[in-house]
């Protein structure tokens, strides 16, 4: 019996890694399959090793350093000494998952790496690591593909798991009038991220901004996409100061808000990519401390921080970064977007591009089959 070991670092691998779990018991059900995961593996019957819930803490203190050395050194002893297994499976979470494939590529049989890390947009010198521990590389995107190929690394394009997970697009008329929006006024979505300092950043901003807007389009609407880990507590107050702009905060909404939006303000992120494959005009911001902003541009490999604009190596979508990322500019491009036909119909049509350039792959079965045929 061949033995399948995955590891996950945080809640989207583990989802990633439990799709294509699913579709390996498909081709081969007789394969046993240990884990560090969450809930989603387990959900597959997948024996858990570990609970990643505690590996994706954010951040750079002494105790996640050791608490994540001390579990990648648990990792390496189970798979040398007990479960032995014939491949490993590493899904994103580049900073653990890579050094610690240089430990146990001395005795594990073949490493694959599913979603590696972003090298191309930061630390391209973690490329040599891969290249002397990683033994097939499957990329989430085609020019990743290429990258690896020319390094003499094996690598193969999967398609991105988004295309296949994502939702159709939702319907607009019954979304605005469940939610009590309308559909008559123009409509515009805030995502100010995920994080805690991302909100501290970038809600004020996001917030002025809509101000501005407002004043040129009196009748504009707006909602703010709340993610599930951020506390009511921390963003109550900051929108106490913007009643007047009446935004309704929506939590578990986000696909929804994405494809129904006339105009999107995003932080940087993968929520960018999601609203280029519903073809939703948008911009993208961010903002943050200056020290780490600084180091960022000192290790960062390319010009470009939104996906759509790396994909199709254009500028399709207007990326405002640090002081750029003030009310006046932001303003300015979501006005553009609203108010001139010319701009919007040229970024939806150069975002169909990029859904297309990703294509309709199912990446979760492509995944399962060259586990399968190489195991």
């Amino acid at each position: 019996m061949k033995k399948l070991f995955i590891i996950t670092g945080e809640y989207s691998g583990d989802r990633h890694a439990a799709d294509v779990v699913k579709e390996l018991k498909k081709i081969n059900p007789e394969i046993q399959i240990e884990a560090v995961g969450g809930q989603n593996l387990a959900e597959q019957g997948v024996k858990l090793f570990c609970d990643h819930s505690k590996m994706s803490a954010m951040g750079f203190n002494t105790k996640i350093i050791i608490s994540h050395i001390m579990l990648g050194r648990k990792v390496a002893e189970y798979l040398k000494n007990e479960y032995k297994p014939d491949m490993v499976l590493m899904i994103d979470y580049g900073g653990f998952n890579l050094n610690l494939s240089k430990v146990i590529s001395k005795f594990v049989k073949k490493i694959y790496y599913y979603i590696p890390p972003q090298i191309w947009a930061s630390r391209k010198w973690r490329i040599h690591t891969v290249k002397k521990t990683i033994n097939k590389v499957i990329t989430i995107f085609p020019f990743e593909k290429e990258m690896y190929q020319k390094e003499g690394i094996d690598a193969e394009f999967a398609g991105h798991p988004l295309t296949a997970e994502m939702p159709e697009k939702t319907d607009k008329n019954k979304f605005f009038k469940e939610n009590g929006f309308d559909t008559s006024k123009p409509f515009i979505s805030i995502f100010p991220g995920s994080r805690v300092f991302e909100i501290k950043n970038l809600l004020e901003l996001f917030c002025d901004s809509a101000k501005i807007i407002k004043e040129k389009n009196p009748n504009v609407q707006f909602a703010l996409a709340q993610a599930p880990n951020i506390k009511d507590e921390l963003i109550n107050p900051i929108l106490e100061k913007y009643k007047e702009l009446n935004i309704q905060v929506l939590k578990n909404k986000n696909y929804e808000l994405l494809s129904v939006s006339d105009v999107l303000i995003l932080a940087s992120g993968t929520v960018a990519l999601e609203a280029a494959l519903y073809e939703t005009p948008m911009i993208i911001c961010y903002r943050g401390p200056w020290f780490l902003y600084i180091v960022y541009r000192l290790v960062r490999c390319i010009k470009r921080v939104c996906l759509p604009n790396i994909i199709m190596d254009e500028d399709i979508v207007p990326e405002l970064l640090q002081i750029n990322a003030n009310k006046k500019k932001i303003s300015e491009c979501v006005n553009e977007l609203l108010n001139n036909d010319s701009k919007r119909n040229k970024m939806i049509s150069s975002l169909k591009n990029v859904k297309q350039k990703l294509t309709d792959m199912k990446p979760a079965e492509k995944v399962a089959k060259i586990i399968a045929d190489n195991i």
